[in-house]
């Protein structure tokens, strides 16, 4: 192996072993109940191995029952004689000893064992011809039943405590996404894909769940089991004097490691392509669902419906390569196991090995199996899980969430001003704004006007820290935002966009948004001031304020939505307050009743306002026009109309098309 290959192993390693223990830290808050599992993991390997043990002594009897004869005879006739017979004089040395060692009612003597409790009652252990009496047999059965019972009742429980820690793990790794998500900031969200997002925090954590959940299980149980054969396979083999099978099952075990390694390493690569497939095919489906309405517009459900097959039948293809090579796995599993038996038995012929030796070695041989075929199967699981759980930590590892200092300062009350100061502000490689210096006293109404694009929406985001300025600094009471905790920082603005973003759920709810605790009485306030009491109450919506608006509040119109958006701010009652072209997508009466609204609740308020319509801030306090992001004129109304420049020029534009409308 080459330098470079050799480096890259070692990193991909240290990769996974970083990757495993992350997924482990999330595991050890329920070490109780994993601890439980893993014991009863155990309990199955030491009933597996108990039952295994006694394979051998139960096939003893049906073979040469001849040679037992005179053994049997020999006994009878002298009790205190041994039977001549090495393996039935071991059994019955086993049942003896295991009288004793468990303080059974059970006693040998010679060939008779007496019961002495709960009925008293004696029995051979063999018959005259040399064959084993069936309530010895019987006796057998019965610890063999119970050995097998206590086997299935740890898998049982095992499964049970495991399935539960995998499932409770997955969960809160789910909950850690999405804690991780919702924190990052704005602009992250304007650079990645809603759908690849909610691809990673459900998709990728519901591969993870199915791996975590079955192969934890498994991983506990299996190995025990496995153990458990290849301890039975050991002693048998000594007791044989023979080793042949234990030296097949090893190099069978390092055949299958080699090749299962070179498959795992594939399938974890196709299932990191079949995650960014599904990715994508979510966000296809959540971009044409959300704009729906622009769809069913231009009747494009056709060719929409093709795109969707398309990257669909992409997905597809790169699942069905994942899917063939996890299901080479089990039969390459199987051909090892199946050619090692068959090697295993023409040497054990050639050497002629007895029934029941055969038995000792061949049946935890046998049973080996099941716990190897669950760990390959397992090994393919989990490559899967580390793909994407690959996917699912670099995003929990990325941070782009706004920055706080430690020891942030609290804004308690806003009694100064808002200043702006030289801000820069660029995404990616546009610049935004310019060297953009201004002030709004506390009290004031302060507009901000120009042509789409010019930055307007920017500086709101700016103010209440949505994001960071590349330059500059903006200062709430001389002290700069970015030194504030971003909690007060936000109680302190209240923001109504243009658009107003509703949840799925009641008119009351969506109106307590920003303050959960408040009384019915409060959120009616808010309404009446908002002007939307009357549209909740007066019929139109037959739950008042229970009812659910819908998606994105689609079962109001687009006033009412802006209406129960304004609502909300006033309840949050910010001293600071940012209208981002509240009124711009309003018809005209619509547009009247929520200015009425903005007007009662931009009074005693510091009010930032970006305007679309020129007509909501005639009487604000100053008018700054912008263009390609830098102040071209401020002042007043009246005193920006007097200079004839760029405020009069888009002041006549809309009057104009008012009037032709």
């Amino acid at each position: 192996m080459s330098h470079h290959h050799r480096h890259r192993s070692q990193e991909k390693s240290k990769i996974d072993l970083k990757l495993y223990s992350r997924i482990l830290q999330f595991t050890w808050k329920y070490w109780f109940r994993l601890s439980i599992g893993i014991f009863f993991g155990m309990l199955v390997g030491g009933s597996l191995l108990f039952a295994l043990m006694m394979i051998p002594q139960m096939v003893t009897v049906v073979e040469n029952p001849l040679e037992k004869k005179s053994a049997v005879e020999t006994v009878q006739k002298d009790p205190l004689s041994t039977t001549g017979d090495p393996q039935l004089d071991k059994l019955l040395g086993q049942v003896r000893e295991y009288s004793r060692k468990f303080s059974l009612p059970v006693e040998v003597n010679g060939t008779e064992i007496r019961v002495t409790a709960p009925v008293e009652f004696s029995f051979h252990a063999a018959t005259p011809d040399g064959t084993l009496a069936w309530p010895l047999l019987a006796l057998y059965g019965a610890g063999f039943a119970l050995a097998w019972l206590a086997k299935t009742s740890g898998e049982f429980l095992n499964k049970y405590f495991m399935n539960w820690v995998g499932n409770r793990v997955v969960a809160d790794m789910r909950a850690h996404i999405f804690q991780r998500l919702v924190a990052q900031s704005l602009r992250f969200y304007g650079k990645r894909d809603v759908g690849d997002l909610i691809s990673r925090a459900t998709n990728d954590t519901s591969m993870m769940e199915h791996c975590v959940a079955q192969t934890v299980s498994e991983l506990t149980c299996s190995p025990v089991q496995l153990l458990a054969c290849l301890c039975a396979v050991w002693i048998a083999c000594a007791r044989a004097q023979t080793y042949s099978l234990l030296v097949i099952l090893l190099i069978g075990m390092v055949i299958m490691v080699i090749p299962m390694a070179i498959l795992g390493s594939m399938i974890r690569r196709v299932c990191r392509q079949t995650f960014a497939r599904i990715a994508i095919v979510i966000s296809r489906m959540h971009e044409v669902f959300t704009g729906i309405r622009v769809v069913k517009a231009y009747h494009t459900e056709a060719r929409e419906t093709a795109e969707f097959e398309k990257v669909n039948n992409q997905y597809f293809k790169r699942q069905i390569r994942a899917v063939r090579l996890q299901l080479l796995v089990s039969p390459f599993t199987e051909l090892v196991a199946v050619v090692g038996t068959i090697v295993f038995l023409v040497f054990a012929c050639s050497q002629g090995t007895r029934l029941s030796d055969l038995a000792a070695l061949l049946s935890p041989a046998f049973m080996a199996y099941k716990p190897l075929k669950d760990l390959s199967k397992s090994f393919s699981y989990i490559q899967r899980s580390m793909a994407a759980a690959d996917r699912y930590f670099a995003m929990v590892d990325t941070h782009t969430e706004l920055p706080e200092k430690a020891d942030a300062a609290e804004l308690k009350e806003f009694t100064g001003s808002i200043e702006l100061k030289d801000v820069e502000f660029s995404y990616e490689d546009r610049k935004i704004l310019d060297k953009v210096s201004f002030s709004i006293p506390r009290g004031s109404t302060v507009a901000i006007v120009g042509e789409t694009g010019s930055g307007k929406s920017t500086i709101g985001n700016l103010v209440a820290r949505f994001y960071d300025v590349d330059g500059g600094s903006i200062q709430i009471d001389g002290v700069d935002v970015r030194d504030y905790s971003i909690d007060s920082l936000r109680k302190t603005i209240g923001v109504v966009t243009q658009e107003a973003i509703l949840f799925n759920t009641t008119i009351a709810e969506n109106i307590a948004y920003g303050k959960p605790d408040a009384t019915m009485e409060e959120i009616e306030a808010a309404a009446k001031q908002a002007n939307a009491h009357d549209f909740i109450v007066g019929g139109h919506h037959a739950e008042g304020y229970q009812t659910n608006v819908g998606e994105k509040g689609f079962k109001l119109s687009g006033g009412e939505k802006q209406r129960v958006s304004i609502a909300r701010a006033i309840l949050r009652n910010p001293p600071i307050l940012i209208l981002d072209e509240a009124t711009s997508a309003l018809d005209t009466v619509t547009e009247r009743q929520v200015q009425e609204a903005l007007n009662r609740v931009m009074q005693n308020r510091t009010v930032l306002a970006i305007a679309h319509r020129l007509s909501t801030i005639r009487h604000a306090d100053k008018i700054i026009v912008l263009r390609a992001g830098k102040i071209i004129e401020s002042g007043n109304h009246e005193e920006l109309l007097a200079l004839n420049g760029a405020y009069r020029r888009l002041y006549d534009t809309q009057f104009s098309r008012e009037e032709e409308a």
